[in-house]
């Protein structure tokens, strides 16, 4: 095998890789000797097949073997020689003369394929000494909380049956069998029965709820009513139906009592236990905001400190990946790029400089976690998938089993522990102070989530990091 090195230009290489016709064909015999042990033919002995006829009959399918491996064998060679880390899987290119091919599969003439590869940038990591970050903190406040128990006693408050005869009032409970049809005709999920249905929560489409104030146990009503341009069911978005509604029960809304008996309830000891976990909660959810913001402002200062060129590769397919964001969220808030004050060639360069960011922060992350040494333990790794398993009850075997045999998909698993590891392991080495903030401040509107797919440029990319990890 003859490898030359013909093009090194930026982070782009390519080789040409040259099989002699006689390397094949030593080749070819080698495997064909060691199939003669394994395979049975008819009219011989086990092992007594003649190599030459092994040819005759496998010769094609096991050379087709023997070039996959020369081309395996020329990525490792080329790789392992020049000491190179790959951005992507090299780009193999046999020739386009089907006459070469062909004696090539016969061993009967040399053969020749370029390898096309990019390699990832070389760079020196950056001081941080004179980095400063500022981390917006908030704490539940006795109100919040007390707000948030109203909500959760209102979402537990008991129903009595009202009076016979006596109409549904706003906030009623009121349980109603239905027919859905558009057109005349019933569509799919648009018929149950006994579904008990809150009037004023919303929680069926506009105009649904407000046309059973009034109702009475017993009653019969047509129910017109438009489901939202963007509603779920493509099949049924913007269209009108008229269901045929039975109110068989109509309950008023009784008082919702927020003390012991309430915690007890919801599985706690007392209503101080109750605050306490609500709290918990809500600090939880404030904590992971005020991380979020940290970890944005973070990836900004290292944003500053690097400028080095990218493989063009990762580029496109990480642009490629928020443009399809982009588009999926354009539609379906059924908007388009003039609504949102741009053009798609505006937005295209926009979103290639979000692209761009997220590689290089992607590849910035994934070198400071190599030379951390940071790893993610196999015990780490499980948890974050029983924690993915328990998003899919009643399907956790399938899920468990679909993540234990793809090694991408656990590969997207570890990457965001990876890369929150490297975050801990970079604010060590900044100057950090915490301010102390409203929730409103906290959660206040930035720049990264303004418009489609903003989010995009605030984080780096998880395959960079998978990859080093």
């Amino acid at each position: 095998m003859q490898v030359t090195e013909t093009l090194s230009e930026g982070l782009k290489r390519e080789f040409q890789v040259l099989l002699a016709a006689n390397e094949l064909e030593d080749r070819l015999t080698t495997e064909l000797s060691g199939l003669k042990d394994k395979v049975q033919l008819k009219g011989f002995r086990p092992g007594k097949v003649p190599v030459a006829h092994l040819r005759k009959v496998y010769g094609r399918s096991v050379m087709a073997d023997v070039l996959q491996n020369a081309v395996n064998e020329a990525n490792q060679k080329i790789v392992a020689d020049n000491n190179l880390k790959l951005a992507l899987e090299p780009r193999v290119e046999f020739p386009e003369d089907k006459a070469v091919v062909e004696n090539a599969l016969d061993a009967r003439g040399d053969v020749s394929f370029k390898v096309a590869l990019e390699v990832l940038p070389s760079f020196e990591l950056a001081d941080l000494s004179d980095v400063s970050l500022t981390k917006l903190v908030a704490s539940p406040s006795e109100a919040e909380i007390d707000e948030a128990l109203e909500r959760m006693a209102g979402q537990n408050r008991p129903f009595a049956d009202r009076d016979e005869g006596a109409a549904a009032e706003t906030g009623d409970r009121v349980t109603i069998d239905f027919v859905g049809r558009i057109d005349g005709t019933e569509f799919e999920g648009g018929k149950a029965e006994g579904v008990d249905l809150e009037l004023g929560s919303g929680t069926f489409i506009p105009g649904f709820e407000e046309q059973l104030v009034g109702a009475k146990a017993g009653d019969e009503r047509v129910v017109t009513a438009t489901f939202p341009e963007d509603y779920q069911a493509a099949h049924l978005a913007g269209k009108e139906a008229a269901f045929d509604v039975k109110v068989t029960r109509v309950q008023a809304p009784g008082e919702a009592k927020i003390d012991d008996a309430f915690a007890e309830n919801l599985g706690l000891e007392n209503l101080e236990k109750l605050r306490e976990a609500v709290s918990k909660a809500m600090g939880g959810d404030l904590e992971a905001q005020s991380r979020r913001r940290l970890k944005k402002e973070l990836l900004d200062a290292l944003d500053t400190k690097y400028a080095f060129d990218l493989p063009p590769s990762l580029v496109h397919q990480e642009f490629a990946n928020v443009w399809a964001q982009v588009e999926q969220d354009l539609k379906t808030r059924g908007k388009t790029f003039e609504d949102e004050d741009t053009t798609e060639e505006k937005a295209r360069e926009e979103y290639r400089r979000i692209a761009e960011r997220r590689v290089r922060l992607g590849l910035v992350l994934a070198q400071v976690g190599e030379s951390a040494d940071i790893k993610i333990s196999d015990e780490e790794l499980n948890q974050a998938l029983i924690a993915r398993v328990r998003q899919f009850p009643g399907q956790e075997q399938q899920v468990w089993d679909f993540y234990r045999k793809n090694a991408q998909a656990l590969a997207e698993l570890r990457a965001p522990l990876f890369e929150e590891k490297v975050v801990d392991h970079v604010l060590g080495q900044v100057k950090l102070v915490e301010e102390p903030v409203s929730k409103e401040t906290l959660f206040a509107d930035d720049e990264e989530t303004g418009g489609a797919g903003k989010a995009a440029d605030a984080t780096a990319s998880d395959d960079k990091a998978a990859k080093a990890e």
